[in-house]
């Protein structure tokens, strides 16, 4: 015990109280915020550039050593788009969901479920695997279903306060307050995906409630692959990659809206057999792809 104690001193406090005020860190924020640290508990200036990252496992393997006891833990994962290590600040036991629950209201946990629902069901088929939702995709959720509103009317006062939504301007700032708490992602073309910290806090819960398969679907659902997709060499989630060349998972595959052709003469069945096809292939409405 007193070994552990001189390995756990000033500087990995420091640090703990530090990265949980963030909830993520990558290796090049962790370097000048270290660098202070050291530099205020050996009082002799260290600079960013001297920080390693071994330097940072060492304080993280020190610091999740100190957590562990209380189911907190400190992952790290590869942001699926800049190909950078992120660390996150997870609790590693408890329901995601209930954790949101203690700083947002009722409906707007309702709204985050019916958000992530839309990502991984709605908008996550076999032949666009999104998983990724637009501004305006996402603030049409922000009516509770009616059945769900009629269930609540019955029910008692608590639950019909979780169905009741949440006004568009509401859902709009949820968005955004689920980007600036580092849940969500935002990207240039106005998609909303999880975060690395949020596909590592939730990765049991989305397992678990989107890959089950309900006992009273048919047979061919069976065979349906699983909506959340794992890299076979790391097992992370995977929300955006490309296959093989031309096929994508994650916003790139959402389906573009293609204007109808129109040839002079006899080409009218041409293009009602290639509009057809079309329609029969955008299992997501192309007027909703983009904002």
């Amino acid at each position: 015990m007193s070994g552990d104690d001189e390995q756990w001193n000033d500087s990995n406090r420091a640090f703990l109280q530090a990265f949980m005020a963030r909830s993520t860190l990558t290796l090049e924020q962790a370097k000048p915020l270290l660098a202070a640290i050291q530099t205020s508990y050996e009082r002799k200036e260290t600079l960013p550039e001297d920080i390693t990252e071994a330097d940072l496992n060492a304080h993280i393997a020190a610091a999740n050593t100190r957590i562990s006891p209380f189911d907190l833990e400190i992952r790290s994962s590869f942001h699926q788009t800049t190909r950078e290590r992120v660390y996150a600040f997870v609790n590693s036991t408890s329901d995601p969901i209930i954790q949101l629950a203690t700083v947002h209201s009722a409906d707007e946990i309702s709204f985050l479920k019916r958000v992530l629902d839309a990502m991984f069901e709605t908008y996550n088929s076999h032949r666009h695997e999104v998983m990724a939702i637009t501004s305006m995709q996402a603030v049409r959720l922000h009516k509770a279903p009616e059945s769900g509103r009629r269930e609540a009317q019955e029910g008692s006062t608590t639950q019909g306060s979780a169905a009741q939504g949440l006004k568009m301007v509401e859902a709009e700032k949820m968005l955004k307050t689920l980007v600036d708490e580092g849940w969500f992602e935002k990207s240039r073309k106005g998609y909303y995906t999880l975060s690395p910290r949020a596909l590592m806090e939730l990765r049991g819960w989305l397992i678990e409630t989107y890959n089950d398969v309900d006992d009273d679907d048919d047979d061919d659902d069976e065979e349906r692959p699983p909506r959340i997709k794992q890299c076979v060499a790391c097992k992370e989630i995977v929300t955006m990659t490309e296959w093989t060349g031309d096929v994508y998972v994650g916003e790139r595959a959402a389906p573009t809206k293609k204007p109808s052709v129109r040839r002079s003469g006899g080409g009218s069945n041409a293009n009602t057999s290639r509009n057809t096809r079309d329609d029969r292939d955008q299992d997501i409405d192309p007027d909703e792809v983009a904002d």
